[in-house]
This record gives structure tokens, C-alpha cells and sequence, in this order.
């Protein structure tokens, strides 16, 4: 249709009707500052938003790029409208009336506005019919499906206008066409009945099923969505899109829920219409449903017009399929968050239940709900979680995945104070309580950030840290005490090696333990310590580097030593069986358990030849190892001997000793912490013998902790002195 010339009448009544807030906001999400709004500039890319729009004056201004105007300009720019078309569409929107220069043309620019009017009352007529066809006879399987399955009371049916749509295929349509005289053409542009394939007449869109109207913010009808009370396929069907509805635009209950939604500063998204039903029935009526798989941007947008905070919590199903749409519905808006433009936080309720199910599973279920909104993670928690759950943080691939996960979301998170915060979370994590390593992984995860990020990093420390003048850095980037603790008491340790507190819990100084550059870069025990990428992660994905707690480092090295001797070294096997059987030791570490389990076995089933042939073990261990997939990255290292390697058994007879003394000092160490963490369990009244054992105990591991230390630093000596 031709555009005509609007007549300045319409043009001043749009003007003085619309709000530049209200247009702008379907495309910008605006934060109220003082008087005015800020947002990110639509016409250039920035990340820090310097669009203001003030609603006093009706214009809006961009301080990064310089456009400005009025409503009429940015609709027009944001569209690539002319000025009569952003007229036109804005009086269609606002309602009113359209006058223009050329009367003539008057009458077809209004045939196209009363056009709207005709499709809503043919909504609302057709609601008004499916409504009344619940009450009767033929829909008391649907009402009963309401009310029994559901759980809904009659005034909920009637508040949300409720219905059923007959099973026959034509019923709707005889009823509009024939009773009402509506044209044919009005009830196809509604999206309520189709054409045949035949071309020979129509049919119903909506066929047997329970009918919920969905509703504008004004209240009117726009479409339907549905639900299928037989076998029909899908069991959920909305209308099609027509002039009126479109489901990217459009969220279920949102008429009803807005004005709680700005009254508490938060809306909840569920996944279906009766889980916006059953939260408002149940007096949390700031809850509204996406009508698809995944929410807009639209949508979003909408949503922030109403909360002053930007907080949305999205309340999908709990169980795994829950979790896939959860993730499929940020999909679409996940830029936003990571921007810091919207708070966004999941909640998955308990057992895999939707918000409807969880509802009327419990009598005291709403006010738990309640309670699990204001303790609902943030999307970012929420994914940190989920990379950790299932994983055994113990296993150096598992480790290495998680690792990398969280890489890959904080190089997505643009607001530089986030992003700050999560890399302390994740590094928190990953140290698994241990807080002598929470300073090494944070440094590891931030050298991973893309650069732009990593200049304006500081790693914090604590204010123990920043004053403990008893810890320097050493040449090969291990941190040790200047000074012992020393006394009588159970709570005190003398172990230069482990650094504890009072009673034994970890303090926050760190030893950070020194690598073993092996082939392809894996490290000798398989820890995630090493810059290689672990089986399981992707070839083109960072690594980090996460740093192990002290003795957990000393048993890696220690163990591997051993190991490698014991493959290498034919002559000293029998020394090292006979010193694990004396001390009574064993491999900790599954990867070397597993690869002592392997020699063992070969040695069994192959007696003669493991005296006879020097290299017989090496061979079977190679043969064997392609049959375990799982361990080849962990245990190739060991069957390959370089320089670096070559060095680690040099004087293997003193390194023997000095790695048995390292696995029984670690085994000394766990054994004091553990009598310790006991000690402190116990009632000093009531349990004053068994305080007594405990402190005994506690004194005698001391002594040997201080005896093996000795030991290792005599052997250390020994070997520099000889090499």
C-alpha cells in the first residue's frame, strides 16, 4: 500500500501519546540512572553503555557514536522506516486515530487499523465460545482433567478463561462462520481454522484439547495454546502466527504478572502455562511462561521493563531434560548476562519436578518454594556447577575438564567485577578446601584470560597473607616458612613440609610443586599440573595448570620415582618390594595402582623370562597398555625414558630411600591430621582418656615426621654432593 502523508494532527497526538522509555526498550535494555536511562548504543558496539534516553525531554543521545533524536528518528533508524511508516505503525500500536492529507486515502488507512480491532473481537468471541463449551456436556472430561489432574478450583478456571475446544472438525468454524458471520478470511488470519489439503473447505485448529487464552498486556486476546486431552500429537499446541501474535514477542501471564513483578524487583519464567497457572493460584503471581524452547531477546527485554534490578529466575524442570531446555532457553540471551545486563538465576526444584508438580506435592510446598527463589544461583553458579557435578575433582582428566570449563566462561564474562569475583569461585573450587592452593590456581585460571582481561587482573590476597612476613618465595617458585613452629601441645606442628594451622588445618601458605617436563608434555604422575591437554578436552582448549596440595605432590613424585625404577631397573626391584613390605606401603594414586597391578600380574605369569630377559617387562607393559584407553595418557610417560627421566633415576639405590622415606612421611602426616581432627571431636571432661590416647599419638607421628624429614634432607644432600 501506498504510504500517504500523514496529517500533523496524527503526528502531534502520536508525539504527545507514545513514550520514548516504552519504544526504546523493545530494543535496548535500559537502567534507570538519576532522572535518565543508560543502555548500550544499538548503533555501534560498546561495552560500556553510554545510550542515554530521557524520558522528561523525549529524546535519546549516544555520548559514543553522537546519534541522537526523537522516538520518530530511532524507530526509524533501528528499522529502516520512512517517517510515515513509523507514524502509521506507532498509531496502530497506540491506537489512535490516523488522518491524512489525502482523504481519500483515509479510508483504506483505517480499513487496515480496524483490521486489528475485527481479529481481536473474533478472539475474544471464540475464547467466550471455548469457555462455554467447558461447562456443557461435551467438555466434562476436559473440566474434570482441570479439575482432578490439575487441581484447579473454579475460580482459577474462570480467571484464566479456561476452556475446551470440541473434538468435531469443523465445530468452531460453523459456529464463527455460520451463526456469527465472520468472514472465512478473518477466522484464517486469526490462526483458527485451516484450509483441506484438498482445497475443499476447512478445518479446526484446535481439536479436543483444553484451551488457555494467551493475552496482551492489555488483557486481550492474541492466540491460543492448548493441550491435547487424547493421543494427538503434539500435546501441546499454540496458534500460528498471525497479525496479533507472535511467540518470540510474547510471554504467558505476563498481563497478570507485571505489576508484582515491578512490586517485588523479579520475574520467574517457568516452562509451561499451568506452571504460571498453579504459582499464581498459589499467591506467587510474578510468574510468567516462554511459549517455545528457547527465550528471546524480546522477551527479556520485556521482562526488564518491570524490575528495576534486571533479576529474572528461570524455573525449568529440575531433571535432565529440565537442564537441556534450561540451557536451550538461555540460548538466545546468554550475551546479556554475560554482559552484566541482566541478573539472571536458575532454579531447578528437587527430584526433577516442574514448578506445577512440586506445588501439589507438599503441603508446606509454596513456602519452600518461596525459599529456594531467594536462594537460587546465578546463571554463572549454576554452569559452575553443573561442570563440577558427577566429577571426581581427585582424577587428573576429570580435573583438567572442569578446569578448562571454567576458563571458557570467565573469558565470556565481560563486566571486568565479575569476572574478578568467579575467577576467586572457581579457583576456590578447584583447590577443594585446601587454601594453601587457592592462590596458584587463581593465578593459573587468570593466565588463561584473553589478554585485554588479564592487564586489568589483581589477584587479592587475604589480610594474613598481606602481612605474613614469615613466608618467601624460593628460587624454583616454591613458598616455604622462615621459621617452625615449635611447643608441646597436640595443636602444634614441626613438619617444615606441611604448613598448618593451630590444630593441623591447612594455613594459607603454599608449596607449588615443580613440574616434570616428560614427552608431549604429560607429567610423570598424570597430574593436571602439566600443561598438556588431558584426554577428555579438546585439542584446541586451554589448559590449566591446577595446582595439588604439598603432600599429595611429594606422594605423586615419590611413587613415580619408584616406579620408574622398578620398570628401568631390573636390579633394584627386589629392593623396592622388600622396603614397601617392610614399611608396610602401597601406591596410592589409581593410575599408579593400576600400572603396579599390570607389573605384578606380568611378573606372575611370567616368572623365568622377567629374570632372563632385562627389557621382558617393558615390552608387556607397552603390549598391554593399548587395551586400556583410559590409562594410556597417564602411563605412556613411564614406559619412556629421557633426559629429564633419565636424571630422576640417576643413583637410583639413594633416591629409593629417599622416595620411601617421602611416601611414609606423607602416610605420618594424614595419620596426625586425622588423630588431630579427633582430638578436637572429643568432650576434655567426659573423654579425657581417649584425649589422652589421641595426644600420645599425635606426639609420637611428631617425632617421626621430624625423623623422616631428616632423613629426605640427609638423602637430598647426599645425592647433590654426589652427582
Amino acid at each position: 500500500m501506498e504510504i500517504p502523508h500523514i496529517h500533523p494532527d496524527t503526528i502531534e497526538a502520536v508525539q504527545q501519546e507514545v513514550d520514548i522509555v516504552d519504544v526504546i526498550s523493545e530494543y535496548v535494555v535500559l537502567r534507570k540512572r538519576g532522572k535518565d536511562y543508560l543502555g548500550l548504543c544499538p548503533f555501534h558496539n560498546e561495552k560500556s553503555p553510554s545510550f542515554s534516553v530521557s524520558q522528561d525531554k523525549q529524546v535519546y543521545y549516544c555520548f559514543g557514536c553522537g546519534v541522537g533524536g526523537n522516538t520518530f528518528k530511532f524507530v526509524m533508524e533501528i528499522g529502516k522506516q520512512s517517517f510515515a511508516e513509523v507514524v502509521l505503525d506507532l498509531a496502530r500500536r497506540y491506537q489512535i486515530p490516523v488522518k491524512t492529507l489525502e482523504p481519500e486515502k483515509r479510508q483504506e488507512i483505517q480499513r487496515q487499523l480496524t483490521l486489528r480491532e475485527q481479529l481481536y473481537e473474533v478472539l475474544a468471541v471464540t475464547a467466550n465460545f471455548y469457555q462455554h463449551a467447558l461447562q456443557q456436556s461435551q467438555g466434562k472430561h476436559a473440566l474434570e482433567y482441570l479439575r482432578a489432574e490439575r487441581k484447579l478450583a473454579n475460580k482459577t478456571i474462570s480467571q484464566f478463561q479456561l476452556g475446551y475446544a470440541p473434538g468435531g472438525w469443523e465445530t468452531l468454524y460453523r459456529y464463527l462462520v455460520e451463526q456469527k458471520r465472520y468472514p472465512v478470511s478473518l477466522l484464517e488470519s486469526c490462526g483458527l481454522i485451516k484450509q483441506r489439503s484438498t482445497g475443499n473447505g476447512y478445518y479446526d485448529v484446535f481439536r479436543d484439547r483444553v484451551t488457555i487464552p494467551i493475552l496482551d498486556i492489555r488483557g486481550r486476546v492474541i492466540g491460543f495454546g492448548s493441550r491435547t486431552l487424547g493421543d494427538d500429537k503434539p500435546k501441546y499446541l499454540n496458534s500460528p502466527e498471525t497479525p496479533l501474535f507472535d511467540k518470540s514477542r510474547t510471554l504467558f501471564n505476563l498481563d497478570k504478572a507485571h505489576k508484582t513483578i515491578a512490586t517485588e524487583d523479579r520475574a520467574i519464567v517457568v516452562e509451561g502455562y499451568f506452571d504460571a497457572i498453579a504459582l499464581y493460584t498459589a499467591g506467587i503471581t510474578n510468574g510468567v511462561a516462554a511459549l517455545g524452547t528457547a527465550l528471546t531477546s524480546h522477551q527479556i527485554k520485556q521482562l526488564l521493563r518491570y524490575t528495576a534490578s534486571k533479576q529474572i529466575i528461570l524455573n525449568f524442570d529440575g531433571d535432565n531434560a529440565g537442564i537441556k531446555a534450561t540451557e536451550r532457553a538461555i540460548s538466545e540471551v546468554k550475551d546479556l548476562v554475560y554482559s552484566g545486563q541482566v541478573q539472571l538465576r536458575v532454579l531447578n526444584l528437587e527430584s526433577g519436578k516442574d514448578a506445577d508438580e512440586f506445588l501439589l506435592s507438599r503441603s508446606d510446598a509454596v513456602d519452600i518454594y518461596r525459599k529456594s527463589l531467594d536462594n537460587a544461583p546465578l546463571w554463572i553458579n549454576w554452569q559452575i556447577n553443573n561442570l563440577i557435578s558427577g566429577k571426581n575433582l581427585k582424577a587428573a582428566d576429570e580435573m583438567q575438564q572442569v578446569a578448562t570449563g571454567m576458563v571458557r566462561l570467565l573469558n565470556r564474562l565481560q563486566d571486568a567485577n565479575q569476572r574478578n569475583y568467579y575467577l576467586n569461585y572457581c579457583a576456590e573450587i578447584l583447590s577443594q578446601g585446601d587454601a594453601r592452593l587457592v592462590s596458584q590456581n587463581l593465578a593459573s585460571l587468570q593466565s588463561q584470560l584473553s589478554p585485554s582481561y588479564r592487564k586489568n587482573f589483581k589477584i587479592r590476597k587475604t589480610k594474613k597473607q598481606a602481612h605474613n612476613p614469615k613466608s618467601q618465595r624460593t628460587g624454583n617458585g616454591s613458598r616455604y616458612p622462615l621459621g617452625r613452629a615449635s611447643g608441646v601441645s597436640p595443636d602444634d606442628v614441626s613438619s617444615t613440609f606441611l604448613k598448618e594451622d593451630a590444630m593441623g588445618e591447612p594455613s594459607d601458605l603454599m608449596v607449588v610443586a615443580p613440574r616434570s617436563p616428560i614427552s608431549g608434555g604429560a607429567d610423570l604422575s598424570g597430574n593436571p599440573i602439566c600443561e598438556a591437554v588431558s584426554r577428555g578436552t579438546s585439542s584446541n582448549a586451554p589448559s590449566v595448570r591446577v595446582a595439588t596440595s604439598p603432600e599429595t605432590q611429594l606422594l605423586t613424585e615419590a611413587e613415580s620415582l619408584l616406579l620408574l625404577i622398578y620398570i628401568h631397573c631390573p636390579r633394584y626391584r627386589e629392593n623396592i618390594l622388600e622396603k614397601l613390605e617392610d614399611k608396610d606401603l602401597c601406591f596410592s594414586l589409581s593410575h599408579h595402582r593400576f600400572l603396579w597391578q599390570q607389573i605384578i600380574e606380568i611378573e606372575t605369569k611370567n616368572p623365568e623370562k622377567i629374570k632372563l630377559e632385562k627389557d621382558f617387562l617393558l615390552t608387556c607393559l607397552h603390549n598391554n597398555i593399548v587395551n586400556y584407553p583410559e590409562y594410556v595418557n597417564l602411563i605412556i610417560p613411564f614406559l619412556h625414558l629421557e633426559e629429564k627421566t633419565e636424571e630422576d633415576i640417576f643413583r637410583a639405590a639413594a633416591r629409593i630411600e629417599n622416595a620411601i622415606a617421602s611416601l611414609e612421611l606423607v602416610n605420618c602426616i594424614k595419620y596426625k591430621i586425622y588423630c588431630t581432627e579427633q582430638w578436637k571431636k572429643l568432650d576434655p571432661i567426659t573423654e579425657k582418656q581417649a584425649m589422652s590416647e589421641l595426644y600420645q599419638e599425635i606426639q609420637i607421628s611428631k617425632k617421626r615426621i621430624e625423623e623422616l624429614e631428616k632423613m629426605r634432607i640427609a638423602y637430598s644432600q647426599d645425592l647433590i654432593v654426589n652427582s
